[in-house]
């Protein structure tokens, strides 16, 4: 039977003043805030399959593995302003032990950098500072 779990995305250190919030399958920012200097964290609803699929109003795919949540940032979370980007991160490849523990109630957190190598805000495909873990 399909579960209801909590994914948690958290940028280590978004640039300040900058929106954020998640994006959901339509493009339509949702709970956009402004950074300040410490890290800002997403609780993401998912519901996870009897097969390890996640799906939900923020999970997108590509192809037919790859699953991933988008990070709105500056315009593309509604805020006017110089930053116009995205980070993508991919929610396929969490290991089936944690997400067993998700099941179970845990929150699984990715701890993700926030900084471009331009100082700008990281976008793309945004890859965990460490990996996954339930929290």
């Amino acid at each position: 039977m399909p579960s209801a779990i909590t994914l948690r995305l958290t940028t280590a250190d978004p640039v300040a003043g900058v929106a954020y919030s998640l994006q959901d399958k339509a493009n339509t920012p949702v709970d956009a805030r402004i950074a300040d200097d410490g890290p800002i964290s997403f609780d993401v609803p998912v519901t996870l399959s009897d097969d390890g699929r996640l799906t939900g109003p923020f999970v997108r795919r590509e192809g037919p593995s790859r699953r991933f949540v988008y990070i709105a940032i500056g315009t593309s979370a509604g805020q006017h302003g110089e930053w116009s980007r995205r980070a993508k991160i991919d929610v396929h490849d969490i290991p089936a032990d944690l997400l067993a523990l998700a099941r179970e109630g845990r929150v699984l957190e990715a701890i993700l950098p926030g900084r471009a190598r331009d100082g700008g805000p990281a976008c793309a495909t945004v890859r965990p500072l460490q990996p996954w873990r339930a929290v």
